[in-house]
């Protein structure tokens, strides 16, 4: 696809915290990214808000339920393949909600916040860690 950044792909992740701890999942093998940590979350299908885009894609990601706390300032990032435009959302899991699991990602990772500026994130991703450290 060669989207610009006039038509970027919409995407949405979740930055699940636990306590003083953030959920990091890693892209399988074969996927673009593949070997690389993210935020979890996924495409926004045509007609549907980035927040509904969100609960669906943990649920067929993770099998987990969140509850919203904040939403973040949109990422526009441009990767060899195209534009996308990331909407990041912090969330906690909902109660009762199912652990995460790693239904499409090879592994799951709780981290301290102070470590999530890795060399191995998803280069999308790194502007919302910063926005995280550096809130406004």
């Amino acid at each position: 696809m060669n989207a610009s950044p006039a038509m970027p792909v919409d995407v949405v992740c979740a930055v699940i915290r636990r306590g003083e701890q953030i959920l990091l999942a890693q892209r399988p093998p074969g996927k673009r990214l593949a070997g690389l940590w993210e935020f979890p979350g996924g495409k926004v299908d045509a007609g549907e808000a980035p927040e509904e885009a969100l609960h669906r894609e943990l649920m067929e990601e993770l099998g987990c339920e969140v509850e919203v706390l904040q939403a973040g300032p949109p990422v526009l990032h441009e990767y060899d393949w195209g534009w996308i435009r990331l909407f990041p959302f912090v969330c906690v899991l909902s109660p009762g909600s199912a652990e995460p699991h790693p239904h499409e990602h090879t592994e799951l990772i709780w981290v301290f916040q102070k470590n999530l500026e890795r060399p191995d994130l998803a280069p999308a991703d790194v502007p919302v860690v910063h926005w995280l450290c550096n809130p406004a």
